[in-house]
């Protein structure tokens, strides 16, 4: 039987697939039964560490401005969509799962041409173009948040698959850890900064004002991006209660260290905020026709999350000042974003997977 998976680019597509593929490795799937299609990009590396296969296709995405590229794009998909058809037409069938990004058309036709059913997860509130136009052949939808069924008619609502970590996450039993980890002061409450794997310069210029702004009362944990960390790690040490780190592949110990989280609204890190119940105050990336301020909408309307616009971050400092000490406020806000997490995504969309196997 084969699990197949198409997710490329980003992490945001590709970790979620991952989780799933574990689940189902968990369940007694032999890793052999799953295979994933990808590019040249993220996946290349972290698909295969995890010990699962990796077919390259050549493929890219559409470019928005009128460019001679695009013209050969109907040529490398039909190309791409050849591929996928040869690996999965020499194997058992199974069910390809689409997780979004430039792989998605040609691995959704591949599926097709072979009778292969194929299932879609979308991570953001704002489906992608290329998740809205292969959905008329799905067998399922699945969606994160509930913004997406405007323009995913009949998908079903599962959360974002998150890694093993954050199942049974329980904040308590790791945030000493975390605390060592880090090398944080234990007595002092933390305000952690994180602007993604590739960090945000609006966010980290944020850092600076509230490192200054708590003096020697409140930590700062900030994960900069790699790109980012050596200015800021520059920065940082001449404030005694400033801890920079480039990047965290463990981001539960991040979340267990953090009494309130200042971050962008991207659908991973909303998803994992909900999960790990820690309260926070998104910045939403102010591209992608408001994308990133649907992500959040639900956990915002819970009392999770204080959503605050690109146009108004000078006011995030005094913001954050005012909450990181607020016992009371914070403990809402943890209460309001669990109401809205979904810590089994990934078990739940393995099941469904499974589920469309057997039919």
């Amino acid at each position: 039987m084969t699990f197949a998976f198409a997710a490329a680019g980003t992490g945001g597509h590709i970790y979620p697939a991952l989780a799933v593929a574990r689940v189902l490795v968990s369940s007694g799937i032999p890793p052999s039964d799953i295979v994933f299609f990808g590019g040249d990009r993220l996946e290349t590396r972290i698909v295969p560490e995890a010990g699962f296969e990796l077919v390259q296709l050549e493929v890219r995405g559409l470019k928005r401005s009128l460019t001679a590229d695009n013209l050969m794009l109907p040529v490398m998909v039909r190309r791409a969509t050849t591929a996928v058809a040869d690996v999965l037409g020499e194997r058992e069938s199974g069910v390809l799962t689409v997780f979004g990004g430039y792989v998605s058309v040609p691995a959704a036709l591949g599926a097709r041409k072979v009778g292969m059913p194929y299932v879609i997860h979308e991570q953001n509130a704002v489906p992608g173009l290329a998740n809205r136009y292969v959905a008329r052949g799905a067998t399922r939808t699945l969606a994160a948040f509930a913004p997406a069924l405007d323009r995913l008619k009949g998908a079903e609502i599962v959360g974002n698959p998150l890694g093993v970590a954050f199942e049974n996450y329980e904040r308590d039993e790791i945030r000493a850890e975390a605390f060592r980890r880090y090398g944080l002061a234990p007595d002092l409450p933390v305000v952690g900064v994180s602007g993604g794997s590739q960090g945000a310069r609006a966010l980290n210029e944020s850092a600076a004002e509230l490192a200054a702004a708590f003096g020697e009362t409140v930590s700062v944990l900030h994960v900069t991006g790699p790109d980012h960390h050596d200015a800021v790690a520059e920065q940082a040490r001449s404030t005694s209660n400033w801890v920079t780190v480039p990047f965290e592949s463990d981001m539960q110990f991040f979340f267990a260290a953090s009494d309130v989280v200042l971050s962008r609204a991207g659908a991973m890190t909303v998803s994992e905020l909900a999960v790990t119940s820690t309260p926070s105050v998104v910045v939403p990336l102010p591209a992608g026709k408001g994308y990133q301020a649907l992500n959040a909408r639900d956990l915002e309307r819970a009392g999770g999350s204080l959503v605050v616009d690109q146009e108004r971050i000078a006011e995030v400092p005094a913001l954050l000042v005012s909450l990181a000490t607020d016992v009371e406020r914070l403990t809402a806000m943890r209460i309001g974003a669990r109401s809205v997490a979904k810590p089994d995504a990934a078990r739940h969309v393995a099941a469904i997977l499974e589920e469309v196997t057997r039919v």
